[in-house]
């Protein structure tokens, strides 16, 4: 069995900053990615940022500068700091862990609030 457990949500001032962490655990064979989420009510869920077991990473344009994805591949984890936050970046932060060697096992935490209110 598999579990994906985010941490590090919260309430923040805007401008404020938040580490969030997915650790993976039980029999994953072949990680090929870790990549985080975020969804709002009556939207879609977006991609925020994402790293291939290789090291290739990807932002959303609209936090490049400002979010860090990094990851500890013994470890199985994934972090996103999150710096410079402002109130459009609140959302429930999702992790996806995908497997397989074309990575189109999708293994999803039950997700984080990052709340960005003064």
């Amino acid at each position: 069995q598999v579990q994906v457990v985010e941490s590090g949500g919260g309430l923040v001032q805007p401008g404020g900053s938040l580490r969030l962490s997915c650790a993976a655990s039980g029999t994953i064979f072949s990680i090929y990615a870790m990549d985080w989420y975020r969804q709002t009510p009556g939207k879609q869920r977006e991609l925020v940022a994402g790293i291939t077991i290789g090291g290739r990473i990807n932002y959303a344009d609209s936090v490049k500068g400002r979010f860090t994805i990094s990851r500890d591949n013994a470890k199985n984890t994934v972090h996103l700091q999150m710096n410079s936050l402002k109130p459009e970046d609140t959302a429930v932060y999702y992790c996806d862990v995908r497997a397989g060697a074309l990575g189109n096992i999708d293994y999803w935490g039950q997700g984080t609030q990052v709340t960005v209110s003064s």
